[in-house]
């Protein structure tokens, strides 16, 4: 029996980008809701990120000198976000970045806050933060339907207490205390485990240690980023190795391996190549069609092109169509025509 397919989109930078003074307009040139565009696309969910206490302005300066937006993604604003999704009727998943900024395979940091707690002060900070922003969207009357413990935690989370290398067990501890703040806030939530890199790592090498040491999770959530992998040096770069074809042997197998269901947490192609983009969604899309779990794909920032922001993140899936004013390219309406 075949499951149901969430049609995600992640969109944490709409609301930074209008208070730039960023508009979208839809395929007739009218002003409109980049959120409710998304939607009339064939998006049903969305994916929110939410940190600890990012920068005032919300800009990173990542270790290599390159300036970042984060997106209004602290509680007040990822509860601003949620709520017009909520209205929208849309599906919900939250992202907890258990650090001030971005969180992914190469950034763990501790929030600056919690710098000085052991593991186990880590582990109630995470906790309470946990529920601090769950309680937001209960007390809101909106039930997220998934919330993910940790951003593409490859290699833990609050390095280095929660190292998954030196510290399994502790990160394992951290992840769990998440897990369980989750089910006493929303019982009926699919907690969702993100792991970065499927089909060039070994998923597995994570996933075998946490169910090791007693790991709680519902959904294994993994990001796939043909684009990026081409890049990698030294891996392979044979397109079928990359292909959606491939992507669904893999989640069968994870599941057979871990009896849960696997979804696609992270997905995006090029904003300059819409063509092969949407073919990506789409092929994608027919796999997990055939994959049968309940499960879905989630295209981080659609909604963006690399000319307006300031570290030129190539894989949005929109056009400048004048000044600051943005427009879907048909990438996404991949998400529509698949159900056609």
């Amino acid at each position: 029996m075949k499951g149901k397919i969430a049609y995600g989109v992640d969109l944490g930078w709409v609301s930074q980008l209008e208070a730039a003074g960023v508009s979208w307009v839809d395929s007739n040139r009218n002003v409109t809701d980049p959120v409710l565009e998304a939607k009339e696309l064939g998006a049903d969910a969305v994916r929110q990120r939410v940190f600890v206490n990012p920068p005032e302005k919300a800009v990173w300066k990542k270790p290599e000198d390159v300036e970042c937006m984060l997106g209004f993604c602290d509680a007040a604003g990822m509860l601003k976000m949620c709520r017009r999704a909520d209205e929208l009727g849309m599906r919900l998943m939250i992202d907890f970045h258990y650090s001030d900024h971005f969180a992914d395979p190469v950034y763990q940091h501790i929030p600056a806050a919690w710098s000085s707690e052991d593991e186990d002060g880590l582990i109630n900070r995470l906790a309470e933060h946990t529920g601090k922003i769950l309680s937001l969207l209960k007390e809101d009357g909106i039930s997220p339907e998934w919330v993910q413990i940790g951003n593409e935690i490859n290699a833990g989370i609050l390095l280095p207490a929660g190292s998954r290398r030196e510290n399994p067990e502790g990160l394992v501890r951290m992840l769990n205390a998440g897990y369980d703040t989750v089910k006493k806030c929303f019982p009926d939530c699919q907690v969702v485990t993100h792991i970065a890199g499927v089909l060039v790592v070994d998923v597995c090498e994570f996933y075998d240690l946490f169910f090791q040491y007693g790991g709680r999770t519902d959904v294994l959530g993994l990001s796939y980023y043909p684009y990026w992998y081409r890049m990698i040096p030294d891996k392979k770069t044979d397109e079928e190795a990359l292909s959606p074809r491939r992507l669904g042997a893999e989640l069968r197998r994870l599941t057979d391996r871990y009896g849960k269901p696997a979804l696609i947490a992270e997905i995006g192609g090029p904003d300059t190549e819409e063509e092969d983009t949407y073919r990506l969604l789409w092929d994608t899309i027919e796999v997990l069609k055939e994959y049968g779990e309940d499960t879905g794909l989630f295209y981080w920032e659609p909604e963006v092109c690399s000319q307006l922001l300031p570290d030129c993140y190539p894989l949005g899936a929109a056009r400048l169509v004048d000044g600051h004013v943005l427009q879907y390219t048909k990438a996404l309406s991949a998400y529509r025509d698949s159900k056609l």
